[in-house]
């Protein structure tokens, strides 16, 4: 649809016929999700969905990296009590405490952290504790 509008010629008309020709040419083919339902058909409309989306597939986050920090610690605590050894709640805390060390040193954007290392130790503790109570 490169062509310019026709001087006299009513813009219905000029793209009903731009449309008709391409169809004409096959260029509406096999296009992906075809004669398949819109995904997002019966979703509320959301005005930024078209960012939202392009964000989902890009792998962005949209936190500052404050709360990214500490959604991540979050989840490795969680982690830490479903591993399998004492050897992976260790290395899954150290290396969370690491970023939360640096994140200390040098303050990220965004909202205050109010985050601390891990006690690492502790954390092992409750670990088995867990292992023994379930056994």
């Amino acid at each position: 649809m490169t062509e310019r509008k026709p001087p006299g010629v009513s813009f219905e008309t000029w793209a009903d016929k731009q449309i008709r020709e391409a169809e004409e040419r096959g260029a509406f083919a096999d296009l992906p999700g075809a004669g398949k339902p819109l995904p997002s058909l019966n979703t509320p409309y959301d005005e930024m969905w078209w960012i939202r989306g392009k964000m989902r597939r890009e792998g962005l986050s949209f936190l500052p990296p404050s709360l990214v920090l500490r959604k991540e610690a979050e989840d490795a605590l969680a982690a830490a009590a479903e591993a399998p050894s004492e050897q992976q709640v260790r290395r899954i805390l150290t290396e969370v405490n690491a970023k939360i060390e640096a994140a200390i040193r040098v303050p990220p954007e965004g909202p205050p952290l109010n985050l601390l290392p891990y006690d690492v130790e502790q954390a092992v503790a409750d670990w088995r504790r867990s292992r023994e109570s379930s056994s």
